[in-house]
């Protein structure tokens, strides 16, 4: 049900033409089949619209212009709240309020995004990703024979969820025995928005609550994991601090333990729906990170967002500064003016070239591990599991939001 305090009226420089129903939260159909939803949005509504939900903002389906505001930072900046409009706020904090942690470097723009960015390129380069192949293709294994015999599964809960947190919790050095404890935090960071101006700030703080004793721990005591390697960089000449570390840490948190579940469920529901493609990819293995990418266009499921920084145009729309935007990658990999026939998914298409990890400056750090975890995956689901198909009785479940998630994927095999 929509939340009324967040309904906004529709401003003086939106044209009535602009304006489309639609709530990236709760929308009921975008919450039974999410990308169907998509492709009627793209059917139906204006490429770049304008929604009185959650305060009231700006959604763009367009793969041009999307792309566009990915590599133009300029006029679409990925800092949601202006620098000085930050120190303001900070300034009326009363005495002992707690800091509220950023997600560095997501929510800055060049030069001062490529200054904070540099540092956790190495932690995620293909070189250092590709050592932990072994291990990743280890731990799938492990979690499809814990399953096999069963003849069925959620798989959210059961491997979505298991593979990408335990790869990032053993980088990161966070303990294993925390996971459901994290996913819960996580969850809530993602939740819609609320109307109380301090709920954002609350869920960073429980973001960086649940962390603060082990940043600490690996200050004093270093071990072989990626937050004890964060503690004896530079930035600029200078050692790291706490505060930039718990920034880091909570940009990490939240990227390393929900995204790649996401591209899990969806291409494991594709490949559930699609015995003939399952044949296929068990005949010719070589063909799996084909249509690792095939699904990624077919199924991206980000929504990052943007300030309009300048007045600008996009789409035919008059987008003015202090305005916000939805950057709808899902809608992007589904254009049929990028894509031919995007809603099928093609394992001989020719272009590929989808932007379901971003664009631009911001382009996902994580993507070499995310593509890593993907093919491993699926190559083991196919090679041991029998064909599997949708559970009938349970249909999935989604979260929609900033992410498109998925809740929950009950399959079957015999």
């Amino acid at each position: 049900m929509t939340d009324t305090t967040l309904m906004a009226p529709r401003p003086a420089h939106v044209p009535h033409s602009a304006v489309f129903d639609f709530d990236m939260f709760l929308d009921p159909a975008l919450l039974k089949d999410p990308h169907e939803r998509v492709r009627e949005l793209i059917r139906d509504a204006p490429p770049v619209f304008w929604t009185p939900h959650n305060r009231g903002h700006w959604i763009t389906l367009r793969f041009e212009d999307i792309h566009r505001a990915m590599r133009e930072p300029e006029s679409f900046s990925s800092a949601m709240i202006p620098p000085e409009q930050q120190r303001a706020m900070a300034a009326r904090m009363p005495p002992g309020m707690p800091r509220i942690p950023q997600v560095t470097p997501i929510l800055l723009d060049p030069p001062a995004h490529t200054k904070y960015r540099a540092p956790l390129q190495k932690a995620f380069s293909p070189t250092t990703v590709m050592a932990l192949k072994d291990e990743i293709e280890a731990l799938s294994n492990q979690l499809v024979d814990a399953v096999v015999a069963d003849g069925g599964c959620d798989l959210i809960p059961a491997i979505a969820e298991q593979l990408p947190v335990r790869v990032f919790l053993k980088m990161m050095g966070l303990p294993i025995e925390r996971l459901a404890e994290f996913r819960v935090v996580v969850r809530g960071f993602l939740k819609p928005a609320d109307p109380d101006p301090l709920d954002q700030p609350r869920r960073m703080l429980m973001i960086a609550n649940a962390m603060k004793d082990e940043l600490l721990a690996r200050r004093d005591d270093p071990r072989n994991d990626l937050i004890s390697a964060l503690w004896k960089i530079e930035v600029d000449g200078q050692p790291m601090t706490f505060d930039l570390m718990e920034d880091y840490a909570c940009l990490l948190f939240i990227a390393g333990l929900d995204t790649v579940i996401n591209g899990i469920g969806f291409g494991i529901r594709h490949l559930a729906s699609n015995p003939h493609l399952q044949a296929e990819l068990r005949k010719n293995p070589k063909l799996i990170p084909e249509a690792a990418e095939e699904i990624l266009r077919r199924y991206s499921f980000v929504v990052p967002q943007r300030r309009i920084a300048r007045d600008t145009e996009l789409g035919g729309q008059t987008l003015k500064a202090g305005d916000t935007i939805g950057l709808y990658l899902p809608a992007a990999g589904l254009d049929p003016e990028a894509f031919p026939a995007p809603e099928q998914f093609d394992l001989e298409r020719e272009n590929k070239a989808h932007i379901a990890f971003g664009a631009g400056p911001h382009r996902c750090i994580g993507s070499h591990l995310a593509r890593i975890e993907l093919q491993s995956l699926y190559a083991v689901i196919l090679e041991k599991l029998p064909t599997f198909r949708l559970d009938p009785d349970k249909p999935a479940r989604f979260h929609a939001g900033y992410i498109l998630a998925m809740a929950s994927l009950p399959i079957r095999w015999d």
